[in-house]
């Protein structure tokens, strides 16, 4: 028997479901001591590299390249438990429950002919700090060679690409075009339409899908931290952008590339979706990659944005902050070797509770600028190409708010809108 209040608990929840269209069937219900309802489920969002059966065929007789890194794997739907707090209304997924293959091992298991791996940003197994080099070597499990597209060599030279018929894209973005990885598919789409390889990228969901915003980026300030005329928040998973890029003619001397994208099920723009593996060292979890967009500019400044913490991009500080009671002491860790302001107290903000944003907030960079002394360098070398242009800084230094500066990103965010909307696979 189920009593009164859970049964009118659980009906509610179904009900919600369904009309936000986010899963398709519930197998189990049961409900913990401290209100969690748990749902397992047949299928939750299946990502293109789960749906082998639309692509497996292409691959098979032929001599395969693969881009990935530790978030290229291939979840066993059926056995993921979805849960909700029936207090916080807090959603996510059991990751005990989330098991995986990555998916160079499934296709070795399939016996596909892989004859290398092309690594990101942060390498192949998704250990290494941002902006630090990565070395090509080969992979301990597998013995295939590894070949870095982060450092001195981003896009794939010719010889790297000598007897690839196909290559295979896959790993997990999280929509902020500073975010490196957009620009790695972009040199890997332009090397291979110079060699007439077929891309095949599988995709997967954009955890900050729902909303598009910040300030579009100007074509004289193009680095690897952002190459394209789009917003800080663009909106689209990484194989909608791949089709952007092609169609929009972004390669080099406006090549195409023959791109065959593997779609997501049971997905819109506005499915929550929670990450089960970090995508890099310093996202862990869902509260830092909702805010990275509008904690992300902290990246160049003198500011730490909780580096060094275990809480990455849900803080910011710095010792010459006015003093306060939160304070924390950024030190050497996992994917923070060299963390801003090491070993030294920081005063600062705590965000870890902040509420889920639909938009870029300025107030805590404005509140930073105004919190620094006019002794200490607030802005670095990057700002600019992390900002996309160089008014952000100006419009700051000027003490413009942050409603007066996002007004002035709105004319161009509708027109890039316009162009996205030619684009997208998922509403």
């Amino acid at each position: 028997m189920i009593d009164f209040n859970l049964r009118k608990s659980t009906y509610l929840f179904l009900f919600l479901l369904m009309n936000l269209q986010l899963f398709s069937c519930a197998k189990k219900i049961e409900k913990s001591k401290n209100k969690i309802l748990k749902i397992k489920k047949d299928t939750i969002v299946k990502t293109g590299a789960a749906s082998t059966d639309l692509y497996l065929n292409l691959l098979k007789g032929k001599n395969i390249a693969v881009v990935a890194n530790q978030t290229s794997v291939i979840f066993k739907g059926k056995d993921s438990i979805f849960w909700v707090d029936l207090e916080t209304n807090k959603t996510g997924f059991d990751k005990t429950f989330n098991k995986s293959t990555h998916l160079i091992d499934s296709l070795i298991s399939l016996n596909i002919n892989i004859k290398k791996v092309f690594s990101p940003e942060h390498g192949f197994r998704g250990k290494a700090d941002a902006a630090e080099l990565v070395k090509d070597g080969f992979d301990t499990k597998t013995g295939l060679p590894i070949v870095s597209l982060y450092g001195k060599n981003k896009k794939p030279t010719a010889k790297q690409l000598e007897n690839i018929d196909l290559v295979v894209f896959d790993i997990q973005d999280v929509g902020v075009r500073f975010y490196t990885y957009i620009s790695t598919l972009h040199y890997v789409m332009e090397a291979c339409a110079e060699k007439g390889i077929p891309v095949i990228l599988l995709d997967r969901p954009n955890p900050n899908a729902h909303y598009v915003d910040g300030p579009i980026l100007e074509m004289q300030h193009s680095s690897f931290v952002g190459k394209h005329p789009v917003p800080l928040v663009y909106g689209m998973t990484i194989g909608e952008y791949g089709q952007m890029i092609n169609g929009e003619k972004w390669l080099k001397n406006g090549i195409k590339c023959d791109l065959n994208v593997i779609p997501l099920k049971n997905y819109t723009h506005q499915t929550k979706y929670s990450l089960a593996i970090r995508p890099s060292p310093n996202l862990p979890n869902d509260k830092s990659i909702n805010l990275y967009p509008s904690l992300g500019f902290f990246e160049g400044t003198t500011i730490n944005a909780g580096r060094g913490t275990e809480f990455q991009f849900q803080r910011y500080g710095a010792p010459f902050f006015p003093k306060n009671n939160f304070t924390y002491t950024p030190k050497a860790n996992f994917g923070a070797k060299y963390p801003k302001h090491k070993n030294k107290m920081c005063f600062g903000v705590d965000l870890s509770k902040a509420k889920t944003l639909n938009f870029v907030n300025l107030e805590w960079l404005i509140d930073a600028y105004n919190k620094t002394p006019k002794t200490e360098k607030f802005f670095g070398k990057t700002f600019t190409i992390h900002a996309g242009n160089t008014k952000l800084q100006k419009q700051i230094e000027k003490g413009l708010s942050a409603k007066t500066i996002r007004k002035t990103w709105q004319k161009d965010i509708k027109a890039f809108q316009k162009i996205r909307e030619q684009y997208l696979i998922y509403k």
